[in-house]
């Protein structure tokens, strides 16, 4: 019962948020459910946005990572509001609405704005306060789930994701200090990531903060690399973006050769991720594994091939 009232408080704050002051709403827009799930429920109201986040939200964390938003507003979009208010039991953030990527028209998919804006984040100086970036804490969260949904069964396309999570180095599943030097990084990069904010100028911003956080900065390129190796992602889009990457001087590559040695282990990891969780879902809906998801699953058996660190793009 306490989670059916999330929906219906969520859009009161929303509206009142974007009415500020008590005036009564006389924008002429019904308030839109962007997403409800378990983990996240985002309602909008004119030019207000609400997000209700995971219930395992860390709420100091949470306001650390607000805080670093709002101190880069070019990066990242700056939230309403410097601290999460509780609704419902769950922690609750404001933002300022933007344009997504269309997902209808791949041709128009921002690349060179996203690697612009990762750069510019990596090169940000790094907040003492900053949390953990969460990029490999979700990996490992991904191969729990999948081991919760065997329930100690043999699955046959389970055993190379297995196989190849367990071949990752200790810091990318999460059991052990990132290395390296430290970047402020985004954590989850993906086009539903991004937003073009009307104002002042209508550029791109960086979108998501609850995996924001200090870590390395291989991971934000991660999953585009991962695309790539696994034949998802053409060569000329991923060569556009990681050009874009390395002429804003991001720094999680060298600056001109193989960037494959800065970027295995984390593309290796998110594809582990991506397949533990197709696998998850496939089977919680009772259903074979559709192409692509085969694909990333077969990306997973492919890795045994290479030692991790010292191949240039998964074996085809």
């Amino acid at each position: 019962m306490t989670a059916d009232l999330l929906l219906p408080q969520l859009t009161e704050k929303v509206t009142a948020a974007a009415h500020p002051g008590g005036a009564p709403c006389a924008c002429g827009t019904a308030p839109v459910t962007l997403a409800d799930r378990p983990d996240v429920t985002v309602v909008r109201h004119a030019g207000t946005v609400a997000k209700a986040h995971a219930p395992d939200t860390d709420p100091a964390e949470l306001t650390l990572r607000l805080a670093t938003a709002a101190r880069l507003p070019g990066i990242l979009l700056a939230p309403i509001g410097p601290a999460p208010v509780t609704v419902n039991n769950r922690l609750v953030t404001f933002w300022p609405y933007g344009t997504s990527v269309d997902p209808d028209d791949p041709d128009a998919a921002p690349w060179e704005a996203a690697a612009t804006l990762l750069a510019r984040l990596h090169q940000a100086p790094v907040p003492t306060t900053a949390p953990p970036m969460r990029g490999p804490a979700k990996a490992a969260r991904a191969l729990a789930r999948l081991r919760t949904a065997l329930a100690g069964e043999d699955h046959p396309a389970a055993r190379p994701v297995l196989r190849a999570w367990a071949a990752l180095p200790a810091w990318a599943r999460a059991e052990a200090p990132m290395p390296g030097t430290a970047a402020l990084c985004h954590g989850d990069l993906h086009f539903g990531q991004l937003v073009r904010h009307p104002a002042p100028d209508g550029s791109w911003r960086l979108i998501d903060v609850d995996d924001l956080g200090v870590g390395v900065a291989a991971w934000d390129l991660a999953r585009p690399a991962a695309w790539y190796a696994c034949g998802l992602l053409p060569p000329d889009e991923w060569a556009r973006f990681l050009a874009a990457y390395r002429a804003a001087d991001g720094p999680a590559v060298p600056p001109d050769g193989d960037p494959w040695p800065a970027l295995d282990v984390p593309a290796r990891a998110l594809t582990v991720q991506t397949a533990a969780l197709v696998i998850s879902k496939a089977r919680a809906a009772d259903r074979p594994l559709d192409e692509v998801e085969q694909s990333v699953v077969d990306a997973c058996a492919r890795m045994g091939s290479v030692p991790a660190e010292l191949s240039h793009g998964f074996p085809k």
